[in-house]
């Protein structure tokens, strides 16, 4: 795998009535490729993926790969806590163009052993071969982590696993990866307050929330970083460290479409379980993108 760099995990946008809204998500990835990010991560927890049935995720995932059109990866979450259930779904992405990589986190509320993570990501990467997987470590949310060392063994056993997403929140984990892992496996922060970190131990970019509403900004302060033009970098992670703390103000990605709501990109809607922010972080929201000078008048719908 070839990707480095920033991408975005995008929001999936929906209309007032809850229904995926094909125009807006087609506008937000053409404003993501025009501002310079590097590649597009289609329907991961940002994306609101596990709220989705099956044609919706396909739907999302083929509006995402026609709309980039070939001019950045695009990358496809597909992610379950069926083995059986992620085969068949995995598979069905064969039948989209346009598909660069397929992003699957750990199996969540099972709580499998390292042997059952390795074994449900190799059933995984095999139905999917010679398409490459990154992983997805995300404990927080899964309530399991992906030992580096389970990583290996998956790295020497499927050449299509080529890659990780590490939410682990971790820095020594990530350092570990970077040491024990072949010198060609990407290695990709989950967490935009870890970025710089990361990448300052061996990482080779971001999955990015915040992307979603700076994508500029977040791509111009990864490859700095990754540059080695740590004033630039840490200078941009300054001027953002509040909104990327504010991501997290509500459920992701409920503070994300917040925000771009106020910016014109997409609707705020959220699906169930998920729910609107409260007025008062809403509020807070509103005043914090208006001092960072996000919500000058940039109507796409």
């Amino acid at each position: 795998m070839e990707t480095t760099g920033c991408g975005t995990a995008i929001v999936t946008p929906f209309t007032a009535d809850g229904a995926l809204d094909e125009a807006a998500l087609r506008a937000l990835v053409n404003w993501q490729i025009d501002s310079g990010i590097d590649f597009v991560v289609a329907c991961g927890s940002t994306g609101e993926a596990s709220t989705l049935d099956e044609d919706e995720w396909l739907a999302a995932v083929s509006i995402v790969a026609n709309a980039a059109a070939g001019r950045v990866p695009v990358w496809a979450g597909c992610t379950h806590n069926s083995t059986r259930t992620l085969v068949r779904l995995a598979s069905r992405l064969r039948e989209l163009r346009g598909v660069d990589a397929v992003l699957s986190a750990n199996p969540y509320y099972n709580k499998p052993s390292q042997e059952g993570q390795f074994q449900h990501f190799l059933a995984l990467a095999q139905a999917v071969d010679p398409l490459p997987v990154t992983l997805y470590n995300i404990p927080g949310r899964t309530g399991v982590n992906l030992e580096p060392e389970t990583v290996l063994r998956l790295a020497e056993a499927a050449p299509n696993i080529q890659a990780i997403k590490e939410s682990s929140g971790k820095l020594p984990q990530i350092s570990e990866l970077v040491h024990i892992l072949p010198r060609g496996f990407k290695i990709f922060s989950g967490d935009d307050n870890l970025a710089l970190a990361s990448i300052g131990v061996g990482a080779h970019g971001l999955i990015s929330v915040a992307a979603n509403e700076i994508p500029a900004e977040m791509g111009r302060m990864i490859r700095s970083a990754l540059t080695n033009n740590w004033p630039e970098a840490r200078e941009l992670e300054r001027r953002y460290a509040s909104l990327i703390d504010a991501n997290f103000w509500d459920s992701n990605p409920t503070p994300v479409k917040t925000i771009l709501s106020l910016m014109g990109r997409c609707s705020h809607h959220v699906r169930l379980p998920l729910v609107p922010p409260t007025a008062a972080t809403r509020a807070r929201l509103e005043q914090l993108a208006a001092e960072l000078g996000l919500l000058a008048p940039v109507r796409t719908m």
